[in-house]
C-alpha cells in the first residue's frame, strides 16, 4: 500500500501562483510515475499532468500547459505542481495518484493509488 498525501491548497486570486504538494508514504517511490488530476464540481475527474518514474518526462492537459509545471524529489517521495497564472476555472479538488513503472498515462484507471485531495479556489 501507499499512501498519498496533499498540501498546498487553498484560495488564491486570477493571476496568482500556488504550489501543490504530495508527500508518498513508500520508499519505492521512485518507481513510480506521478500524476495530478482534477475534479470541479459536477464535473468527472481529469488529467492534469503526469511525471514518469524513469526520465521524468512530464505530460500535460492542453488547458493548463504553459501555466503549470509538475516536478517530483524522489529523496523526498514527494511530487509537486507548481499552478502559475491561475483561473477561475483552476477551481477543484486536486488529487495526485501514483502507477507503478507507469507510462505518464492521463487516464484515470492506470492510476493505483490516490490520495484524499485538497481543494484550490481562484477567486475572479
Amino acid at each position: 500500500q501507499m499512501q498519498l498525501v496533499e498540501s498546498g491548497g487553498g484560495l488564491v486570486q486570477a493571476g496568482g501562483s500556488l504550489r501543490l504538494a504530495c508527500a508518498a508514504s513508500r520508499s519505492s517511490f521512485s518507481a513510480y510515475t506521478m500524476g495530478w488530476f482534477r475534479q470541479a464540481p459536477g464535473k468527472e475527474r481529469e488529467f492534469v499532468a503526469a511525471i514518469r518514474w524513469s526520465g521524468g518526462s512530464t505530460y500535460y492537459a492542453d488547458s493548463v500547459k504553459g501555466r503549470f509545471t509538475i516536478s517530483r524529489d524522489n529523496a523526498e517521495n514527494t511530487v509537486y505542481l507548481q499552478m502559475n497564472s491561475v483561473k477561475p476555472e483552476d477551481t477543484a479538488v486536486y488529487y495526485c495518484a501514483a502507477d507503478r513503472f507507469g507510462s505518464g498515462s492521463s487516464d484515470t484507471p492506470s492510476y493505483e493509488y490516490w490520495g484524499r485531495g485538497t481543494q484550490v479556489t481562484v477567486s475572479s
